[in-house]
């Protein structure tokens, strides 16, 4: 043994997009909190995510359904295409039944209403990827 301090899982790059500010604070709060997440940007809009995604590269985008502008459906779509090693995560306030149809097959990973986002459950979805 070399004697020097073993490193951690290198901590998975997080791309947050909403149109809700108290949102993206609080699940960029939720994220922070554990050494398992790098949260390498936000977004506000479909158009705001891409750009982002396409530069940033994040391995995880957790995503607003309702957005302006490209709708999160729509944009899941682009970023997977583009980006088929990132793991895109649906979220919304509103119910699955109330949501846009292209919801399951927009190529993300999974979809979970809002106050239900989960760091384990976030983590293995990406690690299964």
């Amino acid at each position: 043994m070399s004697g020097l301090p073993q490193a951690g899982p290198v901590p998975l790059t997080v791309l947050i997009v909403d149109d809700q500010p108290p949102f993206l604070r609080a699940v960029r709060a939720l994220l922070e909190s554990t050494a398992r997440f790098d949260v390498v940007g936000e977004a506000t809009s479909g158009e705001e995510a891409l750009e982002l995604a396409l530069r940033l590269r994040p391995r995880l985008v957790l995503m607003d359904v309702r957005l302006p502008g490209l709708s999160g459906i729509q944009t899941s779509r682009r970023i997977v295409a583009a980006l088929p090693d990132t793991v895109v995560v649906l979220v919304s306030t509103h119910r699955r039944a109330d949501l846009p149809p292209g919801l399951d097959d927009c190529g993300a990973a999974a979809f979970t209403p809002k106050e239900d986002v989960d760091v384990d459950a976030l983590v293995a979805l990406v690690t299964s990827a």
